[in-house]
């Protein structure tokens, strides 16, 4: 890695053919870490030294802008060579994402099997199966002997983009079955393919959302996951790599909601400033109207408050202590149903849990406020200590509970639970939190 940091100055004391032998040992993630630091110069310099492999590596890994501006350096048959020998999955996320004026430039770069290769994935969705699947699969017939598949194998093994997972079809290119290149390799020569494939195969449906896809090949613990249509017909295949870039999407989007953001997933330094105004902003004016209801249960209270001014003293233990109950149980129940460990049938053993969890940690809260307002400034009365630290009690239980069972109902209505997570969570407990301590001071207090 130090030799990446002292990069700029090898490039200024090195000739072109010294810089090559230079950068061909520098792995290409370490490249990546530190492009974004190399003026443009430079990295065009690079980029033109790597060998085409490197080249694809490289640019599949970088921010849109930096790909349009190393395609825009290539000449045309560069540039053809380059889109060529990218995967074809790949290949049409950067057509979708680059400029009109770029889009059209590469389009007409493509050879003409490129092209139909890349117009059959832009019918599909980018967020279903089949927008993150390769139409590049070994595929046999059941028919021939294991000879005659590797025979097979080795001639079209340049083509494809994983040779873990040989695929059986039909004449009708259903999918009838899968067998592993280890188990070909195991077989005996004069075997035919049909005796040592796995019949029942694991598949998605093209429509299939990308987050399910990725949840049911990890459970499967597979390298790919064939994609099929209503017929059974294989459309395609999705690696492993590919589930990756998902899964790291869709956490950033989860990471997003429980911080009451949305909008896309783009880079930080890649977004505009009004993009990230347009992400943040319609979430804080929600809350900021939500938060309104506080102000309307504190003057609901007006009269207990005066009665107790002690009681304002304690507002932000109580409405913090609640939003920090609630916010924990919410994240792990949003893990759980991120993971597949929880699901809605599980509600009622989750909600005899929670109860205890929360009875227990309000108990013990409690008490510990109790002696807090007892021992340090600002001194209570005994009674006045017990009404706050019971109602601190009562407000852990139902943010506990609020916090573990609203994911569990969102998921199940079909929306992402995610949102139940950080400040919108806190909004709603701090409205029933300041309910519960207003009406458990005025009963405990006898107040008016």
């Amino acid at each position: 890695m130090r030799l990446m940091y002292n990069i700029r100055e090898y490039m200024a004391i090195m000739n072109d053919q010294e810089l090559k032998r230079l950068i061909a040992e520098i792995p290409i993630h370490e490249l990546i870490e530190v492009w974004d630091d190399l003026s443009e110069d430079d990295e065009l310099r690079i980029f033109s030294m790597l060998d085409l492999e490197q080249k694809v590596d490289l640019i599949t890994s970088l921010s849109i802008s930096t790909q349009e501006a190393l395609i825009k350096s290539l000449t045309g048959d560069h540039a053809r060579l380059l889109l060529a020998e990218m995967d074809p999955d790949d290949l049409t996320d950067f057509i979708q994402s680059v400029s009109p004026e770029v889009r059209e430039s590469v389009w007409n770069a493509l050879s003409e099997e490129t092209k139909k290769e890349t117009q059959f994935l832009l019918k599909y969705d980018s967020d279903d199966a089949a927008g993150l699947m390769t139409p590049r699969y070994l595929a046999i017939r059941p028919s021939l002997t294991v000879a005659q598949a590797l025979a097979w194998v080795r001639k079209s093994v340049r083509k494809i983009e994983t040779v873990y997972y040989i695929y059986v079809l039909d004449p009708l290119n259903r999918l009838v079955g899968v067998v592993s290149l280890r188990d070909m390799l195991a077989a005996e020569d004069s075997d035919l393919i049909d005796q040592i494939m796995i019949k029942k195969v694991i598949t998605v449906d093209q429509d299939t959302d990308q987050e399910e896809a990725a949840k049911i090949l990890e459970t499967y613990d597979l390298l790919a996951l064939p994609v099929v249509d209503s017929h059974h017909r294989l459309l395609g295949i999705i690696t492993f790599d590919d589930i990756i870039d998902v899964i790291r999407e869709e956490q950033t989007e989860d990471i997003y909601k429980m911080g009451a953001m949305g909008g896309s997933t783009e880079r930080y330094l890649e977004s505009s400033i009004l993009d990230l105004v347009k992400k943040r902003i319609p979430w804080l004016i929600i809350l900021l109207l939500a938060a309104t209801i506080t102000t309307n249960v504190i003057a609901h209270y007006q009269a207990v408050l005066q009665a107790a001014v002690v009681l304002a003293f304690f507002i932000p233990i109580v409405t913090g202590t609640g939003g920090n109950s609630g916010t924990q149980s919410a994240t792990l129940m949003i893990r759980g149903l991120a993971t597949g460990e929880l699901h809605f049938h599980d509600i009622w053993r989750v909600l005899l849990k929670e109860i205890l969890i929360g009875s227990f940690m309000g108990i013990c809260l409690g008490l510990l406020t109790i002696g807090r307002a007892m021992l340090f400034p600002p001194l209570i009365s005994l009674n006045e200590a017990v009404a706050v630290g019971t109602a601190l009690c009562f407000v852990v239980l139902l943010a506990t509970l609020v916090g573990s069972l609203a994911p569990i109902i969102i998921s199940r209505l079909g929306f992402d639970p995610a949102v139940m997570a950080g400040p919108l969570m806190a909004t709603i407990i701090d409205v029933s939190g300041l309910t519960i301590y207003f009406e458990t001071a005025r009963l405990l207090l006898h107040l008016t």
